[in-house]
């Protein structure tokens, strides 16, 4: 019974040093340093770097004669656009065929961009290409950054 009486009072002992310490180790740290270290939490998400601007392209196309394209099915393989700085390419699709216009591209960092298209299955049409900056004096009422690819040759 003496070791009974012993194991509970060496239990107790245990768990009232465990709860001081715990309440010790709370109240030790003062608002002032819970507040630094929130502040020092939301310094390092406002330190990120934040994710580049993108912009949604909606393609075209523009005849010999000047006239914008916006709507019809084209022999257009695919539209392109190629960064002058870094040379990263973004297209629409791989491949060939008619495509439908007008074709979409959204998330193309802002920048300065040659566009041109891809000859089609058919090789009836021929492209050339522009040089455009895309940003955001460049969005139009809808939200898009239109793009019209010059037709070059067609039979």
């Amino acid at each position: 019974m003496n070791d009974q009486i012993i194991l509970i009072m060496k239990k107790s002992i245990f768990t009232v040093s465990a709860f001081v310490g715990l309440l010790a180790v709370t109240f030790s740290f003062s608002s002032r340093d819970v507040v630094e270290v929130q502040h020092q939490a939301s310094s390092k998400v406002a330190g990120e770097t934040p994710k580049a601007q993108t912009y949604k392209i909606r393609y075209g196309l523009v005849s010999k004669n000047g006239t914008k394209i916006l709507s019809g099915n084209h022999d257009v393989g695919s539209f392109i656009a190629e960064n002058t700085a870094t040379g990263e390419v973004y297209d629409t699709y791989y491949g060939g065929g008619f495509q439908s216009l007008p074709q979409y591209y959204e998330g193309l960092p802002a920048g300065t961009y040659t566009f041109s298209a891809m000859q089609g299955q058919g090789g009836w049409t021929g492209y050339g290409s522009v040089i455009a900056t895309v940003s955001d004096a460049q969005v139009d009422s809808d939200g898009y950054v239109t793009v019209y690819i010059p037709i070059t040759w067609e039979e």
